[in-house]
């Protein structure tokens, strides 16, 4: 799949307002953006466009390439080649001081020899600010992130989850039109983080900051995000609104990566096309040892009969049914035999782990909502059938640069 083909068309806007004359400005925008290290391409080709207002994430694996690309934005490193763009104007070799954008870290980096109050100010007295003018804002951006209360504390005197904060008032007070933020919740725990991904979201609302978040964690790109970008091998592999990149991933790679947070898996199956109704949009599918399979064909794609397609369905999406119940799936559904090999209980939910004799050694995974009792669940060796509508089967691009010879755009 080339970086051409890759949809960047979907501008920035409320999901309530998405009509094309709510289309906002862009704010970044990055071209053919190249940087290597030696011999090894760090960000190849990267070409995005972030839009005035949004809360945007650039999520990916470690080594993906993520905190280069936050880096060559705020000005610490130069790409090799392309443009970096920040309100039209090409940043590239414009020293970081000189560029409206300010970073919070995942280290927070407070000056531990200062109060609250005095971290906050510290970078306005450096631009200038003094008396009543630097008070009020000091105060605004204290009260901004709740914090009015601690400004005569020091820095570890405070909870990790109150210094984040400060960083964040630190950084949003000088007003900069671009707020990098690199992993900054990735030291906290679990349930501090939930706390905090809540705060950035209401302090992004009120401050209409555009946010480019920098995170490994999908959930949390998933939550935070009005869009988001998938970033593998320094390569742009999918960019849209959270919930189309979770339900119809374009790759393997982000299929694998974009994996259920409930579960940790992914459904994928190697199938071969045997079939294509044309009139209803729908590829028939072979998979294994004569197992068949739907797929809805979306407009811009053509099916070739005999060609090979990775197929992904969401486990949450797979229904589980006993073979001898009252309770059939409903016609036209995707119907795969298989026996139970492990139950996992994870409290408000089951995962079925499922081998099929059709679909080779491959484990499926279904999630059940606990609408039952545990002990009825069943157990490994129990037949059952797993059966899900075409309508949430995903055909996959290749991860190399082409498309796979099943679907051609």
């Amino acid at each position: 799949m080339t970086d051409e083909s890759i949809d960047d068309s979907a501008e920035f806007h409320p999901r309530e307002q998405r009509t094309p004359d709510t289309f906002a400005p862009v704010a970044v925008a990055l071209s053919g953006v190249t940087k290597s290290y030696g011999d090894q391409v760090v960000l190849d080709d990267f070409s995005l466009r972030v839009h005035e207002g949004e809360f945007f994430s650039i999520l990916g694996p470690s080594g993906s390439g993520k905190t280069t690309l936050l880096r060559t934005i705020a000005g610490f490193v130069d790409p090799d080649r392309g443009s970096i763009e920040l309100d039209g104007v090409d940043m590239v070799g414009v020293p970081p001081y000189r560029r409206d954008v300010n970073t919070v870290f995942q280290s927070y980096a407070l000056f531990p020899h200062l109060d609250v109050w005095n971290n906050v100010a510290y970078g306005l007295r450096r631009k200038g600010l003094r008396g009543d003018a630097l008070r009020r804002r000091v105060g605004e951006h204290l009260e901004l992130v709740q914090l009015s209360g601690y400004a005569r504390r020091r820095p570890n005197q405070l909870s990790g989850g109150q210094q984040q904060r400060v960083a964040v008032a630190r950084a949003l007070a000088a007003r900069p039109r671009l707020l990098l933020l690199d992993e900054p919740l990735g030291a906290l725990d679990a349930q501090l983080r939930g706390q905090m991904q809540v705060e950035l979201m209401r302090i992004q609302r009120e401050v209409g900051t555009t946010f480019l978040y920098i995170t490994h964690d999908q959930e949390e790109a998933l939550v935070l995000s009005h869009r988001l970008a998938v970033l593998g091998g320094g390569r742009l592999r999918q960019v849209g609104y959270p919930e189309d990149v979770y339900e119809r991933p374009a790759s393997r790679f982000v299929a694998e990566f974009l994996r259920s947070s409930a579960t940790g898996a992914a459904n994928i199956l190697d199938t071969e096309v045997i079939g294509h109704d044309a009139a209803a949009d729908v590829v028939e599918l072979r998979v294994g040892a004569g197992g068949r399979l739907r797929a809805a064909l979306p407009a811009s794609t053509a099916a070739r009969v005999g060609g090979s397609v990775a197929l992904t369905v969401r486990p949450e999406k797979v229904h589980v049914y006993d073979v001898d119940g009252a309770v059939s799936p409903p016609a036209g559904w995707c119907v795969l035999p298989g026996t139970i090999v492990d139950i996992v209980y994870t409290g408000v939910s089951t995962q079925y782990l499922v081998q099929s004799p059709v679909a080779g050694s491959v484990t499926l995974v279904a999630f059940v909502q606990n609408t039952r009792r545990i002990s009825d669940a069943g157990g490994p060796g129990q037949p059952v059938v797993l059966a899900w509508d075409p309508e949430h089967s995903v055909l996959l691009a290749e991860d190399d640069r082409d498309r796979s010879d099943a679907v051609v755009r």
